[in-house]
């Protein structure tokens, strides 16, 4: 299996919703869990796709969880007007690092000022440390996701003020 078909099963499991995901053949076998915050209860089903092949999957259903009241959310001190704000969101699942390695600077901060091409951060995926450059010019208002934490397919993990 090719590392292209591999990100793209790992961005079809993002989307599908499916919380646990196994592929076995004879040559390998691949496991592909997603993390969430929510509690989740699961429920299993295995799927027989090709001779050789099996799949198993596990589908979350989210159990409800308590939410602010709207008087509450209003209230909050540093909430920063969206409207006019870009969201740079995760082109995959992995983990989250805002620095190229351990003993380096960030590659960007709250405040700073970037062009399009720009290495905004690097997740890493299945020992991969994919760099996820800009595709807009502009300058960072906020950082959504802590350093060294797991990202889902598609989450946001900058808010930007474009150029």
């Amino acid at each position: 299996m090719e590392i292209k078909e591999i990100q793209n099963l790992i961005k079809f499991v993002a989307k599908s919703g499916a919380h646990e995901v196994k592929l076995e053949t004879d040559d390998f076998k691949i496991t592909i869990k997603t993390n969430s915050d929510a509690p989740v209860a699961e429920t299993s089903t295995t799927l027989q796709t090709l001779p050789g092949v099996v799949v198993q999957a596990s589908q979350p259903t989210v159990l409800p969880t308590e939410v602010e009241a709207p008087e509450k959310l209003e209230s909050q001190p540093d909430k920063i007007e969206t409207d006019n704000l870009i969201t740079i969101k995760s082109p995959m699942i992995g983990t989250f690092y805002r620095k190229p390695s351990p003993d380096k600077d960030v590659f960007i901060d709250v405040g700073d000022t970037f062009k399009e091409g720009d290495v905004l951060c690097v997740v890493e995926a299945m020992k991969l440390f994919n760099e996820i450059e800009s595709e807009v010019s502009g300058k960072i208002v906020k950082i959504l996701v802590d350093d060294s934490s797991p990202v889902e397919f598609d989450q946001p993990l900058f808010l930007v003020e474009p150029a």
